[in-house]
């Protein structure tokens, strides 16, 4: 029932005491329920009129938020390390093969402990060392290799070619990682190559790298010779056996 809707009262002989009180009760509510609402909408436009005035000066006063705020995630090491070791599964990777936490432009290279990382950031594992002297410069290495990218993926693979490369050491013929890597091997030597991107192939439309990323090579050195120049006429080239 409303306040403001009464019914009207039936008609009975009521003392003039009882009469009185009901309606001085619901007259009296109203006028303490409008009282009430009149104040608050005072308060209401108090309000209103000193952030019209704070806004007319320039400033923004602070108002409450109840808007939730999304988290970044956060750096998540193993997440990573996990996703990279199920892709490189996929892609049946050698044993012990290093894995590639990426975060953006950030890599952490995880190895086991056979690995040894040298001051210009070339990181190797000797799996055989092999015999004999180390290439000197001018000299021909004969080698086999198979080139991976960080999920593993075999990019190049000269035993899938049939056929083993050979290269002149100190010609600038091999990106700066491998050559270093090569170059203090031996004969019949085994090694993994985890070269850094600044020490590794360029990259673009005319090569198979298209980004700068690390490129795990392992490589058997097979031999090592001698090479000479000669010349016959106007002709000149170099002869290595």
């Amino acid at each position: 029932m409303s306040l403001l809707s009464v019914p009207p009262l039936p008609s009975r002989n009521y003392s003039h005491s009882s009469a009185q009180k009901r309606p001085f009760f619901i007259s009296s509510s109203w006028n303490n329920m409008q009282k009430a609402k009149g104040e608050q909408e005072a308060k209401d436009m108090g309000r209103r009129l000193v952030l019209t005035f704070l806004v007319g000066l320039g400033f923004s006063p602070a108002l409450p938020s109840y808007g939730k705020t999304k988290k970044q995630s956060p750096y998540d090491e193993k997440r990573l390390l996990e996703q990279n070791k199920r892709v490189q599964r996929e892609n049946n990777v050698p044993d012990e093969f290093p894995n590639f936490v990426r975060e953006g432009f950030t890599v952490k290279v995880v190895t086991s402990d056979n690995y040894v990382t040298r001051d210009s950031g070339l990181v190797l594992w000797d799996i055989a060392v092999g015999e004999g002297d180390s290439p000197k410069v001018g000299q021909q290495v004969i080698f086999h290799y198979i080139g991976y990218n960080e999920s593993g993926r075999r990019i190049d693979s000269t035993y899938l070619q049939g056929s083993p490369a050979k290269v002149r050491v100190g010609t600038n013929a091999l990106i700066p990682g491998f050559e270093e890597g090569i170059r203090d091997m031996k004969p019949g030597g085994r090694r993994r190559m985890i070269i850094p991107p600044e020490l590794g192939p360029p990259v673009g439309p005319s090569t198979f790298f298209s980004s700068k990323q690390f490129e795990v090579f392992d490589v058997e050195l097979l031999s090592i010779q001698d090479c000479t120049r000669r010349t016959i006429g106007f002709y000149s080239d170099v002869v290595c056996n």
